[in-house]
């Protein structure tokens, strides 16, 4: 397990709030989203080899943005109360929160604050990246595991879509044990477990977690992982580090609020009781509502298709959507899936028994 040549940031977070096992590279030939998607789908590249520029928000999703933290603040924090108290409930010892970048980070430094401070348990907190048919980054994990117990290793994300990263997870560190001879839990912890994939999860509703909605401005300025030629055998998967959005960062602001709002909630109404979760349930209709989908707009590969605001808000953001469905378009929750849908000129249809709020369809490079 040889160290990585690169030092570990913290992004814009705090640097007792996490280690960003990523390396800062710098700003890259970014790559059109246009131009992006005809290259994934041609095969020609994969998406982890390329960035596409990213944009600070518009005043008006900024409203949005505040807008999604202020009616969910309250679900999030109880949420994030009821994770950390399942990892603490699971780990006897020490623990170590290896978050998912980025979508996982805010949810890792939360959580860390709220170990500490609620249940009297330090930890440790890295992020590192894992990426979808490539494996998570094992120079980092080996980086973690040379400095702490694996036992003590808990991964954290956001939210599960389809399952496709909880899959990878699973897959992808049972390669890392049998290699290195160590015994590594992979099972996934998340706020919201769509796809019945997760390990342990708070719930299985699809809300709008608000980290969900921005980019790099919530995630310590960190862009989505790189693993291209920049990347050495002994070095860590890569990131740009977006400094000049500074001014507009919400990162850290977004976490104290979210752990101002947990420890309110802890003092007063106490912690929530962890509601057991039917993820044979929730499995069951991941895989009904992703088969209807594809037969209904004829799409082949299910990679197209992405069920949840998450997932959808993240297609919206950064790839090349040709259609969302809605549950219910006057849904406060998908209010800022409808401006990224009329800034990008992506149709919307409506579909009352979609059992998501909301489902984005990528267009395939087939497609004429």
């Amino acid at each position: 397990m040889t160290p990585s040549r690169d030092t570990p940031f913290s992004g814009s977070y705090r640097a007792d709030d996490v280690q960003i096992l990523l390396k800062q590279l710098p700003a890259q030939d970014f790559v059109s989203v246009a131009d992006k998607e005809a290259l994934i789908q041609s095969g020609q590249r994969h998406y982890s080899e390329m960035l596409s520029p990213e944009s600070l928000p518009s005043a008006r999703y900024l409203d949005l943005f505040d807008a999604a933290c202020r009616e969910n603040r309250e679900q999030m924090a109880a949420d994030c109360l009821v994770l950390a108290s399942l990892i603490a409930a699971r780990r006897g010892g020490d623990i170590t929160l290896v978050s998912l970048a980025r979508a996982g980070t805010p949810v890792g430094v939360i959580l860390k604050h709220l170990l500490a401070r609620v249940f009297d348990r330090a930890a440790a907190h890295y992020s590192v990246s894992i990426i979808r048919d490539r494996g998570i980054d094992e120079v980092a994990l080996g980086a973690i595991v040379a400095r702490h117990a694996p036992e003590s290793i808990v991964f954290v994300d956001g939210w599960t879509g389809k399952g496709v990263i909880s899959r990878e997870l699973e897959h992808w560190v049972a390669l890392f044990n049998a290699r290195h001879g160590v015994a590594i839990d992979s099972g996934l912890f998340v706020l919201s477990d769509l796809a019945g994939t997760a390990a342990c999860a708070a719930s299985a509703a699809d809300y709008l977690i608000p980290s969900s909605i921005l980019n790099a401005t919530v995630s310590g300025l960190i862009s989505r992982s790189i693993l291209n030629e920049a990347i050495g055998p002994g070095d860590f998967h890569g990131c740009v580090y977006y400094g000049t959005f500074a001014p507009q960062d919400r990162s850290r602001s977004f976490a104290d609020d979210i752990v101002a709002a947990a420890l309110e909630r802890a003092a007063g109404a106490g912690i929530p009781d962890a509601v057991p979760l039917e993820r044979e349930r929730a499995a069951a209709t991941s895989r009904a509502c992703l088969a209807a989908i594809s037969a209904q707009y004829g799409i082949a590969d299910i990679n197209l298709v992405k069920p949840g605001i998450g997932e959808a808000t993240r297609v919206l953001l950064r790839r090349v959507p040709y259609l969302l469905i809605l549950r219910d378009p006057a849904a406060e929750a998908v209010a800022h899936l409808q401006v990224l849908a009329q800034e990008k000129g992506v149709p919307v249809a409506v579909d009352p028994d979609l059992p998501y709020h909301a489902v984005s369809l990528i267009r395939s490079g087939t497609d004429a």
